[in-house]
């Protein structure tokens, strides 16, 4: 039997806890990044499985879906995620729409997710919009990851944004090319048990 030491108890922990139930709890600002290069500020007050509700200045409630947002974080942070977001001109110049169809997406497996933040990597996340995201993985659940950008800026990735993921030597850890290389069983955590003669 092969397994990655603790990951089962993590997704049972973590793996449906979702940043806009936080933030809705929470009563905060948050600046929400859209696609077409739009930013909100505003407060996250329900949480539904495809679409959140916000209020703007505490009267105008809106639904907006959610595949249409590409991350967030609390909106005191903003200058200082700013500074830390880079772009790919290439991958802007793309001008990719967001994937309806799950089937479309880049997907990165849980089981590539856990060692990466278990172990601190430095990972660079590209986003469908060309935008580069440098930092820790921090959390991840069934649609969002949570990165840690320099100074320990936290940024909530929604999974469906994702083009690309690499380290800083260019190793790629989407699911299409993990499926082969499987970097997961390099790491510490494996654990590979040996069947009883």
């Amino acid at each position: 039997m092969e397994y990655l030491q603790g990951l089962n108890n993590y997704i049972k922990r973590a793996y449906s806890i979702s940043i806009f139930d936080q933030a809705a709890t929470s009563k905060k600002l948050y600046q929400l990044y859209f696609h077409n290069h739009i930013n909100i500020n505003t407060r996250i007050i329900k949480n539904y499985r495809y679409d959140i509700k916000v209020s703007n200045n505490g009267t105008n409630e809106e639904t907006l879906p959610k595949i249409n947002i590409k991350f967030l974080h609390p909106e005191n942070l903003s200058d200082l995620v700013c500074k830390n977001l880079k772009t790919d001109k290439k991958i802007s110049a793309l001008k990719l729409e967001p994937f309806l169809s799950p089937t479309d997406r880049y997907h990165i497996k849980n089981k590539t997710l856990f060692p990466l933040m278990k172990e601190r990597q430095v990972i660079f996340i590209t986003l469908l919009e060309g935008e580069i995201i440098r930092g820790i993985i921090t959390g991840f659940s069934r649609y969002e990851i949570t990165v840690n950008l320099k100074g320990g800026v936290p940024v909530t990735i929604l999974r469906h944004s994702i083009y690309d993921v690499r380290d800083k030597k260019g190793r790629c850890f989407l699911k299409s090319f993990q499926e082969t290389h499987k970097d997961w069983k390099k790491s510490k955590l494996f654990v590979k048990e040996q069947k009883d003669e």
